[in-house]
């Protein structure tokens, strides 16, 4: 096998949560360009199935489906739909989350409970469900959504939910990945910087004084692209990475490594 065959992905079945848009929605091209079947899996059902669409245009299955991953009986069904529709799961990626920022004395419990069940909750509960099958089958690959935000304190934004919950992310990746390296599923993670999603250019246009600060503080002097994770998810998703599990890749322009 060539090398580049390694990271073809053809005939396999992928779930990207929170897809509908934004970072997820460009992992799931680049999973299907690399041949896989996808399920955009989000809680915005109608532009959940917009994208499905999109991606069908590529050649492959597509399904959109609707799940809050914080509730554990909709995610078991969810996984029970996937399979039904585009057959046993090869790959998860758990991209679905929020942020909020609020000065730690004045954030409401709220508030960081809803962050920490999204983040971290979502995540253990998707990759659980999933997991199973893929143990029943010892074949899998999971890949956990972390963020840079996992290593350091960002500025300016106070966010110590949104950190506290991808710090987390991390011990998840890495306890799964230990737990099952024996049984033929890996998991590891991704942790990006600061990325021009459409929801980031929205607070960039009313806060142009962060955009500086975000850059002066990145190596590369920019921001990262949606598309500049096209590459480490299909690698991670694929038997590219056959001999990777329970590690954590920083894709954030050099940020945290100051």
């Amino acid at each position: 096998m060539g090398v580049l065959d390694r990271f073809a992905l053809d005939g396999e079945t992928a779930i990207v949560t929170g897809a509908a848009r934004g970072l997820g929605k460009e992992m799931a091209d680049a999973l299907a360009e690399a041949g896989a079947d996808v399920a955009i899996v989000d809680v915005d059902i109608e532009t959940a199935e917009a994208t499905a669409s999109e991606l069908e245009e590529i050649g492959v299955d597509t399904t959109a489906v609707e799940v809050d991953v914080t509730d554990e009986a909709e995610v078991e069904a969810m996984v029970e739909t996937v399979t039904d529709r585009l057959g046993p799961i090869d790959v998860l990626i758990n991209n679905a989350g929020i942020a909020a920022n609020a000065p730690a004395e004045e954030m409401e419990y709220e508030t960081w409970q809803k962050t920490l069940d999204v983040n971290l909750s979502g995540v253990f509960l998707c990759a659980k469900h999933v997991g199973r099958r893929m143990l029943e089958r010892s074949e899998g690959r999971i890949v956990n959504i972390a963020s840079m935000s996992a290593y350091n304190v960002n500025v300016p934004q106070p966010q110590v939910g949104y950190n506290a919950s991808k710090a987390g992310v991390l011990m998840v990746t890495k306890s799964m990945a230990v737990e099952w390296a024996d049984r033929g599923v890996r998991v590891n993670a991704i942790a990006p910087g600061y990325m021009r999603t459409d929801l980031v250019e929205e607070v960039l246009e009313a806060d142009p004084e962060m955009e500086r600060t975000w850059v002066d503080n990145t190596p590369m002097g920019r921001l990262g692209r949606p598309d500049d994770l096209r590459g480490i998810v299909v690698y991670l998703a694929s038997e590219a990475s056959a001999y990777t599990t329970g590690e954590i890749v920083r894709v954030d322009g050099g940020y945290t490594s100051r």
